[in-house]
Formats: C-alpha cells, sequence, structure tokens
C-alpha cells in the first residue's frame, strides 16, 4: 500500500499495464498474423506441386504442352487457387534450351528453313528471383535471375526442380505470383495495432504529466534562478509524502549547499574552460586537415602532370615532392593521434575474424617494406577462433605496430613475423615480432605512457592509443624487448563465443 502512494508506484502501476495490454495485444496480432503466413505460405507449396506436375508431364509427353495440361479440365491436381498463383511453367533441357512454357514467345518456333529455333534459358532476363538456388550446384550459373533478390520491382518468386532423364538432367522451372497488396496488408497489421497502443499510451503520458508534474514546474523555475546565480532561492515544501515532496526538501539542502561552496563554483568553472580548450583543439586539428589533404592531392596531380622530362631534374622532382608528401603524411598522423587519443572511445564489439583485418594493414606498409628488403610473415598456430572486436578500432591498432616495425627496421632490411593462436583458454593471442635494434630495458615500461616518444618528430600517441583501444576490447598488451634483440608485442583478445563452423580461419599465407 505504501508504494501505490508514491509517485513512483502509481507510474509503475500504470507503465505495467500498458506494457502487458501491448504485449497482449501484439501476441494476438502476431498469431493472427503467423496463421495467415501459414495459409499463404500453404497455398504457394500447393501451387508449386502442382507447376512441378504440369511441367514434368510435359516433360514426359509428347502430345501435350503445358498450356494444353493447365487448362485441361480433366486434370485434379491444379485448382484455380493454384492456377492463379502460377505465372509460368518452364520446361528446359539438357542443352538448357526451353522446350515448353505458358508464355508463347518463350516457345521454340521453325524457320523459313525449317529449323527448329529454341531460347536458351540464360537470354530470358525478365525472371523474377530464383529462389534457393544454391541446391542446383554448378547449374546455378545458367539461371539469370540465379543473383535477384525479392524487392520493391518484384514480389514473384522463381523455382528450379531438377528432373533426371534418359537425356540427361532436364529442368522445370515454375514462376509464381505474389500479391503486393496482400504482403503490404499483412505488415501493416501488427504496426496499426502497435500504433493504437501507443496512441493510448501517449494520452496516458500526458495526463500524467498534467496532474504530478506541477512540482517539477515550481523545481525548474527554482534551478533556473540558482543557474542566474540567485543561492537564496526555496521552494515550497509540500506536505505529500512521495518523491515530489522528498525532491523539494533536497532541493532546499542543495542550495544551502552551494551557498556554502562558492569556491566549487570557481573550480567548476576552470574545469569548464578546460573542456572548452580540449574542443577548440579538437576543431582546430579537424580545420588542419582540411588543407593537408588539398595539399596531398595538390601533390599526387604535380607528380602525375608536371613531372620534368630530364632524368635529374626528374628525381630532383621526385624527391622533393615525396619529402612534401612525408610530411604531410606525418603531420596529419600526429593530428589523426591527437583526435583518437582525446575522443571517448566507443567500438563496435562484434565476432570478426583478426586475419583479414592483419592483411589490410599489412597494405599500409607493404610497399615501403619491399623497397626495404623486409620479409613479413604471417604464421598461424592451428585453429585461430574469431574475436570479439571492432575491426576499424583493431586496424588502428596493427597500422601503429607495423609501422613502428618498419621505422624500427630502417632500410637495412630484416624481418616483421606475425603469428596468430590461443593462450589455451578462452583468448586469441597475436605476436607481432620485428628484428629490428629492440628497446633499452630502461624505458620498456613507459612506451605505453601518453606523449613519450624517442623520435624527434614522434607525438608519444601511438602506443597509447594502441593501449586504449586493447582495453576497451577487454584485451591486454604487453612488449617483450632488449637492445639489440628487436621487439615482440603480445596482443590477448577474447575469443567469440560462436559454434565451431564459425571458428575455422584458413591455415597458411
Amino acid at each position: 500500500m505504501n508504494l501505490l502512494n508514491t509517485f513512483r508506484g502509481r507510474l509503475l502501476l500504470i507503465f505495467a499495464f500498458l506494457i502487458i495490454a501491448t504485449l497482449a495485444v501484439q501476441y494476438y496480432v502476431n498469431l493472427l498474423s503467423q496463421a495467415e503466413n501459414n495459409r499463404q505460405r500453404e497455398l504457394q507449396e500447393q501451387a508449386l506441386v502442382a507447376g512441378i506436375s504440369v511441367g514434368i508431364s510435359s516433360l514426359t509427353s509428347k502430345d501435350y504442352r503445358v498450356a494444353d495440361l493447365i487448362n485441361d479440365p480433366a486434370q485434379t491436381f491444379l485448382d484455380e487457387s493454384s492456377r492463379e498463383r502460377i505465372r509460368d511453367i518452364i520446361v528446359i533441357d539438357n542443352e538448357w534450351r526451353i522446350t515448353d512454357s505458358l508464355n508463347p514467345d518463350y516457345l521454340p518456333y521453325e524457320s523459313d528453313g525449317g529449323e527448329i529455333i529454341y531460347k536458351r534459358l540464360p537470354e530470358l532476363t525478365d525472371l523474377p528471383p530464383l529462389l534457393e538456388g544454391k541446391r542446383l550446384g554448378r547449374d546455378l550459373e545458367y539461371f539469370p535471375n540465379s543473383n535477384r533478390s525479392i524487392g520493391t520491382e518484384t514480389s514473384d518468386e522463381a523455382h528450379a526442380i531438377p528432373v533426371e532423364t534418359s537425356r540427361g538432367r532436364w529442368y522445370v522451372l515454375v514462376l509464381l505470383k505474389n500479391d503486393k497488396g496482400e504482403i503490404a496488408r499483412r505488415a501493416a497489421q501488427p504496426l496499426i495495432a502497435t500504433l493504437i497502443i501507443l496512441l493510448i499510451s501517449t494520452l496516458v503520458t500526458i495526463f500524467l504529466v498534467w496532474r504530478f508534474t506541477r512540482p517539477i514546474a515550481e523545481l525548474s523555475q527554482a534551478a533556473r534562478e540558482v543557474a542566474a546565480g540567485n543561492l537564496t532561492v526555496s521552494v515550497k515544501e509540500y506536505s505529500r509524502g512521495d518523491e515530489m515532496a522528498q525532491l523539494a526538501r533536497n532541493f532546499n539542502e542543495m542550495v544551502g549547499e552551494l551557498r556554502k561552496t562558492r569556491e566549487l563554483e570557481t573550480k567548476l568553472a576552470q574545469a569548464e574552460k578546460s573542456a572548452v580548450i580540449g574542443r577548440l583543439g579538437s576543431a582546430i586539428a579537424h580545420e588542419i586537415r582540411n588543407p593537408l589533404n588539398y595539399i596531398n592531392l595538390t601533390l599526387d596531380y604535380l607528380r602525375s602532370r608536371f613531372a620534368p622530362d630530364d632524368p635529374e631534374k626528374q628525381a630532383v622532382f621526385e624527391k622533393l615532392t615525396s619529402q612534401l608528401k612525408a610530411e604531410v603524411a606525418r603531420i596529419n598522423q600526429q593530428i589523426s593521434d591527437f583526435l583518437n587519443y582525446s575522443r571517448p572511445a566507443k567500438a563496435n564489439l562484434r565476432p570478426i575474424e583478426a586475419l583479414p583485418v592483419i592483411r589490410d594493414s599489412l597494405r599500409l606498409i607493404e610497399a615501403q617494406a619491399e623497397d626495404n628488403n623486409i620479409k613479413i610473415a604471417i604464421v598461424e598456430n592451428g585453429t585461430v577462433p574469431k574475436i570479439i572486436a571492432d575491426p576499424d578500432f583493431l586496424r588502428s591498432v596493427f597500422n601503429n605496430l607495423f609501422i613502428n616495425s618498419l621505422q624500427a627496421l630502417g632500410s637495412d632490411g630484416g624481418n616483421i613475423k606475425i603469428t596468430l593462436g590461443t593462450d589455451g583458454r578462452d583468448k586469441v593471442k597475436i605476436e607481432v615480432a620485428d628484428t629490428g635494434p629492440g628497446i633499452p630495458s630502461e624505458i620498456l615500461d613507459k612506451i605505453f605512457e601518453p606523449y613519450f616518444s624517442t623520435k624527434e618528430t614522434g607525438t608519444g600517441l601511438g602506443l597509447a592509443i594502441v593501449r586504449k583501444i586493447i582495453e576497451v576490447h577487454n584485451g591486454t598488451i604487453r612488449v617483450e624487448s632488449a637492445s639489440d634483440a628487436g621487439a615482440k608485442f603480445i596482443i590477448l583478445l577474447p575469443a567469440a563465443d560462436v559454434t565451431d563452423d564459425n571458428l575455422i580461419v584458413t591455415n597458411g599465407n
């Protein structure tokens, strides 16, 4: 009883009633819709079976065509409902010629020279989409409608039935009609019921808002005055014992505390200024990118259109433009690092395979690695499960690691090895190792810190972003290295909990 006397209890009671009513009506409408769908599908199946029977009868008969059989009043397997649903029945021989059809345009005819001219199945361009075509195997490539899907242009459907004969495999292609209006009507029924329930819910909600929110309006007005700097304001404390009265008392207590903590207001203002500066920095970074992209495109245009013919001048020209592009890329990467580290990470985690993401990232360094005589190898230890990850975020991780390895190796050649496996439990283990000079032990525990870099032109955000992304993925990353012994980054990511059929990654590279 005490709960029903509260604002929250009344809302919960009303909303519970609305939810139950909504579910009940939706369940009933879904039952009706399911029954109607089953009935329509049963009629479609009956029409399909009848069409197959007519097609096989035509195929095995020398005297009757499909048109004769479907209009024969003596036949019993094709009723009026099935006849209305059949758009066409096409008989196709083992050479993909159309030997019979309800459409006279598809029928074979005799040329002036007495030769029988057949239409071929691949020549038909107006067939509706073929359903369940994958079971036809290699024969699927002869069906011009195998790649079409049911959409707004047509709602009809096609079914192909193979028939083994003494002259090879023939096909009976049954084209069925679908009533677009009927489909739209069945789809609209649940929406109409939902709309009615939403309308009722809206009306009830409006009444509740009008009835119970008067104290909230007073609190809102008082809050505006407090926001304007008036800390002497207070609201009426109602004698009612629900949450509104408690809220009024809490508000007055809050204002009283604010009067005692003026210093907090100054600190909050300073924090707000810092936040504004951060947003301004992000905005400036975005504005810098626009001319950088234009400069990069202009350099590409100059290199392709205005390169000098003289080999000596051409070499100088290529060197200068390449240096400009490298500087633009470096500035752009620094901006990307700043934005990636400053903005909150919201990953779209889902089961994916790590190998395609790794190969996609490797394309970033393949050309330079080949120029620098750097060998890249991918090794898979056994069956590698899928991982729970965001492919775009994960690509950023591997981009940073691969670029670091490439820069560590320089132009003297070496090896980059990527190893995929498991940790023996529920994690996928990915190792990125290079044969570069390694990382000195005294800075090994600092490389993931923001703005720490040993490069003169580095921002120190690359590996910080890598660790941040890995943590968003509920994974871990660590590094093993020593001077003159190369570096190895070891990543552990959660494996996807899916069926075994979806866990297999093709071994080998």
